[in-house]
């Protein structure tokens, strides 16, 4: 009797097991069938190489795979690494700086924050406490450059980025203590007049009159801009400005310019100070929620935010900045990456960077079982915003996802919660097709639009 029902059970189970594997492999040749349709034989991706990974974190199961386990160029997507990062090491609250008060002196040590006196955020409380100490001596020390290993590890610039895009508004320079997001901002008033914050440059540029223009350049050896025109416009134009005295030579940070900037925006002298280990003990000044970074960053995908998110938690991990943060992330935090990817630095700037699908499909679902999706909704573009804007303008709340853009590289990776309820991580590459960006785009949107209706 009870051999019987046990034969009964273990033939229904069977069954179920049956049944579910059928409608795995339907589900998996319907998404291979729309793939082919609308991915991999599009006019623009089809010169290229394309990978694809579809996974259901319910079940555990992969839906469908296209060179999901093969290396490519991810653009920003790297974010989603760095991303991981920010909220694991960060806390709630940024340190905006390190204090060390003494009777009539204070040094100041930068933490990396990237908000110090950026425009988009109005609450300014390092800025506020050095306004407020105009009586005593302030040094603004980089202890960033007290011994050799240092100079190597921290770099304005990351591996492999483009020289040639120093003058441009995504790619400012990365430094121990930011401000105005290391860029001047040009902008032109009604009356013609030209005017550039911070004010430090105001005697920096050289402009041609040409009331139908407005462009701004910058010489690639110092800190001399050109403007060329003075048509009104109220929106800035945004230049990166130089931080260290020489590209070709990290052996003299130039803090100089730095201190200078600060003593023009507070109204009295601050000086510079090489040297110095940063103990952890003294006076700490928090800045912004952290997750007001991270949305930025994410939304707008803001390669500086992205590169300082790196360097602040290698500073409050290790007591200095270096991309060497990397490594100890995948050797300690990251051991379970499906492939080891070639991670370089934390904005996705560099061509260097190799991910594959996969590789996102787990950084998300880590992502996600750590921190819990309603946080990271908040913090990824959804429908229609951010670099989102203009895409799944039907189903804002259904795609949460980061885009990744360089020269014939397309990628997009994310959430996406299907018309029956069913949550998917999704990561899709695309590499080395000949179009701009639109079309390749597009087709992502397609292919995913798709798997939200039928799933």
């Amino acid at each position: 009797m009870i051999a019987g029902l046990s034969n009964k059970i273990y033939s229904f189970s069977a069954s179920l097991l049956l049944l579910y594997s059928l409608i795995s492999c339907n589900t998996s040749r319907k998404i291979s069938q729309t793939a082919t349709s609308l991915l991999l034989n599009d006019t623009a991706i089809s010169k290229g190489h394309a990978g694809i990974s579809i996974y259901e974190p319910a079940t555990g199961k992969y839906w469908y795979e296209h060179d999901a386990d093969k290396y490519f160029v991810p653009g920003s997507n790297v974010k989603l690494f760095t991303l991981y990062t920010g909220m694991k090491y960060l806390g709630d609250s940024i340190v905006g700086a390190r204090v060390e008060e003494t009777p009539g002196r204070i040094n100041i040590y930068g933490t990396g924050d990237p908000t110090f006196l950026h425009p988009d955020f109005s609450f300014q409380p390092v800025f506020d406490y050095l306004a407020s100490n105009r009586l005593n001596k302030v040094y603004l020390v980089n202890n960033q450059a007290d011994d050799y290993r240092r100079l190597e590890l921290f770099k304005v610039y990351g591996k492999g980025w483009s020289w040639d895009d120093y003058q441009e508004s995504y790619m400012p320079e990365r430094s121990f203590f930011p401000l105005y997001g290391n860029v001047a901002r040009f902008y032109v008033d009604r009356e013609h007049q030209v005017h550039v914050i911070p004010k430090y440059f105001r005697y920096d540029w050289w402009n041609k009159t040409d009331s139908n223009n407005f462009i701004v350049k910058r010489e690639i050896s110092g800190n001399v801009f050109y403007v060329i025109g003075c048509r009104p416009q109220l929106k800035p134009v945004s230049v990166p400005f130089r931080t260290i005295e020489s590209y070709y030579t990290n052996s003299n940070f130039d803090v100089n310019i730095i201190a200078d900037i600060l003593s023009d925006t507070l109204g009295y002298p601050v000086s510079q100070l090489y040297g110095g280990s940063q103990n952890k003990t003294l006076k700490l000044i928090h800045s912004q929620p952290t997750d007001s970074v991270l949305k930025p960053m994410m939304h707008n995908s803001d390669n500086f935010f992205a590169e300082q998110v790196l360097m602040m938690v290698s500073n409050e991990q290790y007591g200095y900045m270096g991309d060497d943060v990397i490594d100890s992330l995948l050797a300690k935090d990251l051991t379970d990456v499906p492939q080891k990817p070639k991670w370089v630095d934390g904005s996705g700037l560099s061509r260097y960077n190799l991910f594959t699908p996969r590789d996102f499909v787990f950084i998300l679902n880590k992502l996600q079982q750590e921190f819990g999706l309603e946080r990271l909704k908040k913090i990824l573009p959804t429908g229609n915003e951010g670099t989102l804007k203009n895409y799944f303008t039907g189903i804002p709340g259904y795609v949460f996802a980061k885009t990744g853009t360089l020269g014939n590289i397309s990628s997009l990776s994310g959430y996406i919660i299907t018309a029956k309820g069913k949550l998917l991580i999704f990561s899709l590459l695309a590499n080395g097709y000949q179009t701009g960006a639109t079309p390749v785009r597009r087709a992502f949107e397609h292919f995913l639009l798709n798997l939200h209706r039928e799933y």
